[in-house]
């Protein structure tokens, strides 16, 4: 694993999975499976880069009370376990380190926090939970990705739902702030329902709220979650590559987050690209959304 400059939130880096103690690991997945015109996405593989040096600021702040969690940032054991290696060009190696690298950090009972890279890389994260109970996938997304192929490559950041529909272990997905235009197709807003996933748009999200959306999740679901970052609105988080208007606000992603609470079995963010950022605003949107996912999972012996 390459070694960060610093952890997440100052937690202790630990590169060597065999010797890892925590609760929660924080990985960063640069890479994930390229397409042959990758365009802006590209920029996505500083974001774990970006986000520890912005969390950075946050650390100081630990143990100070954090209105959004109605006590102390107290967070659970935590150990930032550096990044996966790889290479822009590569796919295939990149996917099987990824999915190598998540499968050890499960193996050690702990749960991870993992930071993209485009919105490929949800695909051999996910594949590290063969074997293990049904998930259930919440994906905050404006985008269905529900895609086959684009230009003959199946497993790009327009089809990581369609691939873990198919994945044995996966039981549903929720796609949950869905809006505008995309890659998606008629064919494929059918398939994803014919599979019993549920389509939420932003706008449906709104009118009914998070409560409502919560509800939909057992409540002994295993969750993880695929967080592309333009499911928030544009006005939150300006720094991704395919901006739509009418997304997520901080207060519903906040109160989605936290609602999953004991029941998350992991989570990946994506398509942050840093060149865009402008204040450090998304960054440090991004930054407090993991904390405060962090913050809402308590010690539980995987």
């Amino acid at each position: 694993m390459n070694q960060p400059v610093s952890g997440f939130l100052g937690a202790p880096v630990e590169t060597d999975l065999t010797r890892l103690e925590a609760d929660i690991a924080i990985l960063g997945v640069p890479f994930g499976w390229p397409y042959p015109r990758p365009g802006t996405t590209a920029g996505c593989t500083m974001a774990p880069t970006v986000v520890r040096r912005r969390a950075a600021r946050l650390a100081r702040f630990r143990d100070h009370w954090d209105f959004d969690l109605d006590g102390p940032m107290h967070l659970p054991r935590m150990a930032d376990a550096g990044d996966v290696p790889g290479d822009a060009t590569d796919g295939p190696g990149n996917s099987a380190q990824t999915t190598a690298a998540v499968a050890a950090i499960l193996e050690r009972g702990a749960l991870p926090l993992c930071i993209g890279g485009d919105d490929s890389v949800p695909i051999p994260i996910l594949r590290a939970y063969e074997g293990g109970g049904p998930l259930t996938v919440l994906q905050v997304d404006a985008h269905l990705d529900f895609r086959d192929e684009i230009d003959g490559v199946r497993e790009g950041y327009s089809s990581a739902m369609r691939r873990a529909s198919e994945m044995p272990h996966v039981s549903r997905i929720l796609h949950v702030g869905l809006r505008g235009v995309g890659s998606a197709r008629a064919p494929d807003v059918d398939d994803s329902r014919a599979a019993g996933n549920l389509l939420v748009t932003a706008h449906e999200l709104r009118v009914r709220g998070v409560p409502w959306l919560l509800a939909q999740v057992p409540t002994d679901a295993s969750v993880f979650v695929a967080f592309d970052c333009d499911g928030l609105d544009p006005s939150v988080f300006p720094a991704v590559s395919a901006l739509a208007p009418g997304g997520l606000s901080y207060d519903e992603a906040r109160d989605l987050l936290a609602g999953i609470g004991p029941r998350l079995a992991g989570a990946v963010f994506t398509e942050f690209v840093p060149a865009l950022d402008v204040n450090q605003v998304s960054a440090f949107v991004l930054s407090r959304m993991m904390a405060l996912l962090s913050g809402g999972v308590r010690a539980v012996a995987r």
